[in-house]
């Protein structure tokens, strides 16, 4: 059976707005500007509501003045007029406690939110790491203390009876099965029920939860104006009692193998954190070994005294499980951490984990089965992108285009090579280095049908001494509208030709769409709306040096698209 630990938060949003006002982070929350408010004057938090504004949460010189919770601003007003307030910020608060439940995670991976000022975190499994269910409650009890944070705890089998307990029992453990005997005695109010069916439910004289057990569920149903109303109170009821199942939403994806290691003293100097990864590495990879799997996402947290948190990552293009690979990786990085006044623990997590298979390698290259090993390709790639980033490492795939800089395309590497097809769409040999963008030269010596005699790149002047080619590279008219307009004298009939080619049968909006789109073209200057790009002629020259380009004229004489055509260098041979 699995086991829950509540941690409530009593005036939660009091105490996140003076741990803000005073610098102190929780988890990872960001400081607030201005002055934390007096603790010995009264001082509470607004929030509007359908009936104005009420009060949200109240310290204890505000309470011993009568100001409680739920109660209207001007009356609190009247009670104490020196009241000083504030407006509460509920998306600070919902966002300071997930920072909080993030840093938790050194006592076990799922942690959820409970409500508006409470985490639920699933502690199967993780109690014997602190010596017993109690020593773990000690433990969490004390580091929140040491950081001045008011908690309630209470462990039980599901988490509605840990909430309840939290709540109105703190620093109460229920065994497996205690659920129903333990909750008999606990107010209503522990169910997370709304306010207005406690407050009905007490009109019927039904105060805790063990009367509930007893009355029929039909008649309580009965008792609600509203199905709905009656519907939640026995949900909350059955989940508290273990007899229907409560979802919880976790605050981060959990972790499919995880290793941790709890250090007798803390440390501080990277060495220390390579030996305690080495051991982590070791038996997180023995545990993907024995499911038969690998990861591609490696996490590495590491938890300091004064509560704050470092963390690495690394990925990987294959799944991998291989500790000295996994290690290597770290190592470009782990000087990174910065220990502070010490690290109490370390936790290394897998994620992405996908099924990995191995085989043993060939004996010689001419009996291995591929003519590349992808394993060693993959622990290339990892290394070069755990020094110098994830995008790093990249394939080339071509793409069915006669347009050169079109043809190929930039895909991420993730460990596997495509069989690329053995035809290619291209017409003649390629460089081996294309130029990102063209680059324009100037031709001194042209041939009207042929290559240049001599031009001038990148401000060298270049003889021509061989020349192949020409390979005409038409553009691709499909990915353009090229609209040609019509003379002056003949803009007249081509408005009267539009009315009569109209289908009325067709879509009246299309029609005016087009009709639109038409006149719009006749109203233009003259001269065409869009040309197509121009043709190319590419040719393969050799210059005096022994150098090789690849040469392209954009554009043909008296093609009628422009001025005279125009020289680039688009790429080298070798």
């Amino acid at each position: 059976m699995k086991r829950y630990l509540c941690v409530w938060f009593p005036d939660w949003p009091l105490t996140r707005l003076r741990r803000a006002r005073r610098g102190l982070r929780t988890g990872s929350a960001r400081p607030a500007s201005g002055k934390p408010p007096d603790p010995h004057l009264p001082f509470a938090l607004l929030e509007n509501s359908t009936k104005g504004l009420r009060i949200a949460a109240a310290n204890d010189p505000a309470r011993q003045l009568g100001i409680t919770e739920g109660l209207v601003f001007t009356d609190a007003r009247a009670r104490v007029p020196n009241l000083v307030t504030e407006d509460m910020d509920p998306v600070a608060n919902i966002r300071a406690l997930s920072a909080l439940g993030d840093w938790m995670i050194r006592f076990t991976p799922l942690i959820a939110i409970d409500g508006t000022d409470g985490l639920i975190l699933e502690t199967t499994g993780c109690e014997h790491l602190y010596g017993g269910e109690l020593a773990m409650m000690e433990t969490l009890s004390d580091l929140l203390e040491r950081n001045a944070i008011p908690h309630r705890l209470g462990l039980a089998g599901t988490p509605g009876a840990a909430s309840a307990l939290s709540r109105a029992a703190p620093g109460t453990c229920l065994k497996e099965g205690e659920e129903q005997a333990g909750l008999a005695e606990l107010p209503v109010a522990a169910l997370r029920l709304s306010p207005d069916a406690e407050t009905l439910l007490r009109r019927f004289g039904l105060t805790r939860i063990g009367q509930l057990y007893g009355i029929d569920r039909k008649a309580l149903g009965r008792r609600f104006q509203s199905r709905s109303a009656a519907d939640a109170v026995l949900l909350r009821l059955d989940q508290a009692l273990g007899l229907r199942h409560e979802p919880l939403a976790p605050l981060r994806p959990l972790p499919i193998r995880s290793a941790r290691l709890n250090c007798p003293e803390p440390i501080a100097t990277s060495e220390a954190i390579g030996i305690g990864l080495e051991q982590l590495a070791q038996d997180l990879c023995e545990a993907l070994g024995a499911a038969g799997l690998g990861a591609r996402h490696f996490l590495l947290m590491a938890f300091k005294s004064d509560g704050t948190r470092a963390e690495l990552e690394v990925k990987t293009a294959r799944p991998a499980r291989e500790p000295k690979h996994i290690l290597r990786l770290f190592r470009e990085r782990i000087d990174s951490i910065d220990p502070g006044f010490g690290i109490d623990l370390l936790l290394l997590e897998a994620h992405r984990t996908d099924r990995m298979e191995t085989s043993p390698m060939a004996l010689s290259g001419d009996l291995a089965s591929a003519d590349m090993n992808t394993a060693a390709l993959s622990a290339l790639a990892d290394r070069i992108m755990a020094r110098l980033g994830e995008h790093t490492v990249s394939l080339v795939q071509p793409r069915e285009s006669h347009v050169p800089e079109r043809a190929e395309r930039q895909v991420q590497f993730i460990g596997d090579v495509p069989v690329l097809a053995t035809h290619s769409t291209a017409a003649g040999p390629r460089p081996i280095r294309l130029l990102s963008s063209p680059e324009r030269i100037t031709v001194m010596a042209e041939v009207p049908d042929g290559p240049p005699l001599r031009f001038i790149w990148r401000r060298v002047p270049r003889t021509v001494t061989r020349a192949d080619g020409p390979e005409r590279i038409a553009p691709e008219w499909w990915t353009h509208i090229a609209v040609p307009q019509p003379p002056p004298a003949l803009r007249g009939q081509a408005r009267q030709w539009l009315t009569p080619k109209m289908d009325p049968r067709a879509d009246a909006a299309q029609i005016a769409h087009v009709r639109a789109d038409l006149e719009a073209m006749l109203d233009a200057p003259s001269g065409p709306v869009k040309l197509l790009p121009r043709a190319r002629d590419y040719y393969r020259v050799e210059d005096a040096a022994g150098r090789r380009y690849w040469l392209f004229r954009e554009g043909l004489y008296g093609d009628g698209r422009g001025g005279a055509p125009e020289w680039y260098v688009h790429g080298l041979f070798a």
